[in-house]
């Protein structure tokens, strides 16, 4: 009998300090930086975003994100027989953030690790979860996008420090007799390494380098929309599909003119797009998560509509998944 993997369950989380775009200006006028509501919206279309407080990880929202994710499908912790959370901002350097994450559901024994591919991590863990279950290695699995990008922003940066904010998104992924994911699609360019970074790490008890985000906007963006584009078509040609198969397009959250220009490409109309990039900002490997989840408690994903997922990233890292919810 042929395997596929179908999203039972979504859950999210966003730390309880929410701040508006007036708030970013009080902060970065304490920094002697100057910028207003105007210029970020006019920019991204970011209106406000989540910081986590002090003492909270990754690993906390993804709790959380994964207990609203197992309610949702009904599905035990104990069920659970394999963990995958995509972040580039973990707890610590090792063990994984997924492994703190299991001894907090109180899972034991089943394999659990992280993915790093920036703000396409999302895609890339689905992309593994699937192949997993496809080859019998798993059935029920957690899938988790969780960051705390608010510790890596340069606030004396206002073209960066403005986007990025906190939260986590999770989704169960079991095995099905019928198709759930129908296509993924995933690739990476190292040659773009330089323009979007943490250029710092950890050695002799220092952090050498520079642990603050680093990114040439400009250069971003202009692959960024080509990429975006291409990946939606491949995935879709993969699974035997065209744009008008679309119900819904949930892109990485990371600037709605990005997410726009995708949208016009695949003539799909904004009405079509799931946007929350306006409430959360960019949330890296979180944003696709969180708002499939708020997509699918507003009442817009319903059963039976097909989905398109996709994302870019540092490194630079992009892809997308056809699913059928």
């Amino acid at each position: 009998m042929t395997r596929f993997a179908r999203i039972s369950g979504t859950g999210s989380c966003l730390p309880s300090l929410k701040l508006t775009n007036a708030d970013m200006v009080d902060r970065l006028a304490a920094h002697g930086v100057d910028t207003s509501d105007e210029w970020i919206v006019e920019r991204t279309g970011i209106r406000a975003r989540h910081f986590v407080a002090d003492g909270v990880y990754a690993s906390d929202l993804a709790a959380h994100a994964c207990r609203q994710a197992l309610d949702a499908a009904g599905v035990a912790a104990g069920e659970i027989d394999l963990i995958i959370v995509a972040t580039s901002t973990p707890d610590m350097v090792f063990p994984s953030t997924a492994s703190i994450l299991q001894r907090k559901l109180g899972i034991t024994g089943c394999p659990a690790f992280d993915v790093q591919a920036v703000c396409s991590g999302f895609i890339y863990a689905l992309t593994v979860a699937d192949a997993m279950i496809r080859a019998g290695s798993a059935r029920k699995t957690l899938v988790v996008g969780s960051e705390v990008f608010s510790r890596l922003l340069d606030f004396n940066d206002r073209t960066t420090c403005v986007l990025f904010g906190d939260g986590s998104g999770a989704v169960v992924l079991e095995a099905s007799e019928t198709p759930g994911i129908l296509a993924t699609d995933i690739h990476a360019d190292g040659r773009h390494t330089g323009i979007l970074c943490v250029p710092g790490h950890v050695s002799g008890g220092q952090i050498l380098g520079d642990p603050l985000l680093k990114m040439d906007g400009q250069a971003v963006f202009k692959l960024a929309v080509g990429v975006l584009e291409d990946t939606a078509r491949a995935v879709l040609a993969k699974a035997g599909k065209t744009e008008v198969d679309i119900d819904w397009l949930i892109p990485h959250q990371a600037n709605i003119r990005i997410m726009s220009s995708t949208a016009r490409k695949l003539k799909l109309p904004m009405d079509k797009v799931v946007v929350t990039v306006d409430q959360h900002g960019n949330t890296s490997a979180a944003s696709i998560p969180l708002a499939l989840d708020h997509a699918v408690r507003q009442g817009q994903v319903q059963k039976g509509d097909t989905v398109l997922l996709e994302g870019v990233g540092g490194g630079f890292t992009w892809g997308s998944v056809l699913l059928d919810f």
